[in-house]
């Protein structure tokens, strides 16, 4: 296969897929980039905006207005840093955690079935795939 194909072939695949995946939020009226935030703040722990930003390669002034509607809607709160009180860390809720929880049960959920549908060598030629587009996404 021609690598140009291979290239947008893949490319389509996976937005279609991730655009779906994507929708399989609990509440669909949280973007994108707040779910990117508040699933790191669930996974990683309590940061600062500086760090959240940086991690989630978006500017500091976009995490602010991101931050802001997370806190707006009770899926995060701001507190001290403890050692240097200029500094505020951002930390995920109770009701935040219950939310990325949910949303990633119902991606699973819209996606467990799909791999059941396909055959074990099918299954294996994904799991495969998934470790090199792993690979592909950290280059």
């Amino acid at each position: 296969m021609h690598d140009v194909s291979l290239s947008t072939d893949l490319r389509i695949a996976v937005n279609r897929l991730s655009r779906t995946l994507r929708a399989q939020k609990a509440d669909t009226t949280v973007t994108d980039a707040q779910f990117s935030a508040l699933a790191r703040l669930h996974r990683d722990g309590a940061m600062t905006l500086a760090d959240l930003s940086r991690q989630d390669g978006v500017t500091p002034p976009s995490m602010t207005k991101t931050v802001a509607v997370l806190i707006e809607r009770g899926l995060v709160t701001k507190g001290g840093h403890g050692d240097d009180r200029r500094k505020v860390r951002i930390c995920v809720t109770p009701e935040g955690s219950a939310f990325v929880e949910e949303t990633r049960r119902r991606r699973d959920g819209w996606l467990t079935p799909r791999l059941a549908e396909l055959t074990e060598t099918e299954r294996q030629t994904i799991a495969d795939a998934t470790e090199i587009m792993r690979r592909l996404a950290q280059s």
